[in-house]
């Protein structure tokens, strides 16, 4: 049963269809060489022969007419197989009695030779000369254009599996904690926990992640993120919020995650950029949950234009102020004016709202002023081990995030 085409692979049977009808074979295919091995990727053949030769066929790469091709041993076209000593000593001369031949190599942009697009016939044909030739590699050229895009794609998912492999089978990426504090008294009130990938990765975290989730393993990832967060748990005084996607969010392995923990010590952390197809199933899915005293927040507010319907479509227990519009709010009239509306917003929907990226004390007090509870920056400490963390004042109330 010939197996499921995808639009490329279509577009390449109807040059091999081109191909076999213009020069009167009864098979054309592209194969792709990996070395050791020819592929038949795409096959167009009559009924009969159709039999003989299917797509996924493979054959050794080294004794196939193709590699003698490129090898120079054998022409390009080959009118009468039977007249070539070389042509006949291979094993499709044999089975399944190739006689006419004409093949040209498939190149990618780079010139790097992906395989081959070729045509045969089981009977010989003087006809076959220079133009065929010359159509062969025109076809050829089409092809490659149609197969480097996957060719791309699978390179990109092999470099990303290659490098998520050893984190994730050394049990999920390194997790350093940030402090919170309480901007009236400047005493920490929690700490946010960040995930750490490999400093000659040169990719933030957030990349890493969606990267992950582009060759389907984002949902692995984050769930060993989130573990590696609620880890802290035990070393660590007050909340833990752990950011998570919606789309991770709705899977049975992170409700089960849930199950384990002290959901009185947890809040969620849903970006305002990731999309959310179906609130009410997002809402299902939490509700047990907050029941039993799981917190939620809604980070990066600010940062774009979704955040009203997410904070509107979730009611969330914390809103976290996006660094975009907090840095510079003590010299930035309009950043006062945005921030003072998203305080007055939060506060009167019920929830509290944490400022992140602070770095001076001005900033700080601007903050302050205008509301916000709590903030987090390099004002008051850099991301490092739980050890660094001070202690957390128990007679404040606040919310400790943790960003996946």
């Amino acid at each position: 049963m010939r197996r499921q085409r995808s639009a490329a692979d279509q577009q390449i049977a109807d040059l091999l269809r081109t191909a076999r009808r213009s020069l009167g074979m009864s098979v054309a295919f592209l194969s792709r060489l990996d070395g050791t091995t020819q592929h038949l990727e795409v096959v167009e053949a009559s009924a009969p022969a159709s039999v003989l030769v299917h797509e996924g066929a493979r054959v050794v790469q080294e004794t196939s007419f193709c590699q003698a091709i490129l090898d120079g041993r054998l022409p390009a076209v080959i009118p009468d197989v039977r007249r070539d000593a070389l042509a006949m000593s291979l094993p499709s001369a044999r089975i399944p009695r190739i006689r006419s031949y004409v093949s040209a190599p498939v190149r990618l942009g780079d010139g790097r030779l992906y395989g081959t697009f070729c045509a045969f016939g089981f009977t010989s044909d003087a006809e076959l000369g220079e133009r065929d030739r010359a159509l062969m590699e025109v076809l050829a050229g089409a092809a490659a254009v149609i197969v480097e895009p996957g060719v791309r794609d699978q390179e990109r998912r092999d470099e990303i599996d290659g490098r998520l492999d050893p984190v994730v089978a050394g049990g999920g990426p390194t997790v350093v904690l940030q402090p919170v504090v309480d901007l009236a008294t400047g005493v920490r009130v929690g700490a946010e926990a960040l995930s750490r990938f490999p400093a000659d990765w040169g990719r933030a975290p957030d990349v890493v992640f969606a990267e992950a989730h582009s060759v389907g393993r984002g949902h692995e990832l984050e769930l060993l993120a989130l573990a590696g967060a609620a880890a802290h748990l035990d070393s660590v005084a007050g909340y833990v919020a752990m950011n998570v996607s919606p789309a991770t969010l709705m899977t049975a392995p992170f409700a089960r995650l849930l199950t384990t923990l002290p959901l009185h010590r947890v809040l969620l952390e849903l970006s305002e950029h990731d999309p959310v197809e179906d609130y009410d199933a997002l809402t299902a899915a939490l509700l047990p949950f907050r029941a039993a005293g799981l917190r939620l927040a809604v980070d990066d507010v600010g940062a774009g234009f979704s955040s009203l319907r997410h904070i509107v479509l979730t009611a969330p227990d914390v809103l976290k102020l996006d660094r975009s519009i907090v840095a510079g709010v003590a010299t930035d009239p309009v950043l006062r004016t945005l921030v003072g509306s998203l305080v007055t917003f939060g506060h009167g929907c019920g929830a509290s709202l944490v400022a992140e990226g602070i770095e001076t004390a001005e900033d700080a007090a601007a903050l302050l002023a205008l509301g916000v509870d709590a903030g987090q920056g390099w004002l008051f400490g850099r991301p490092g081990p739980a050890a660094a963390l001070a202690p957390v004042d128990q007679s404040v109330s606040g919310p400790i995030a943790v960003t996946a």
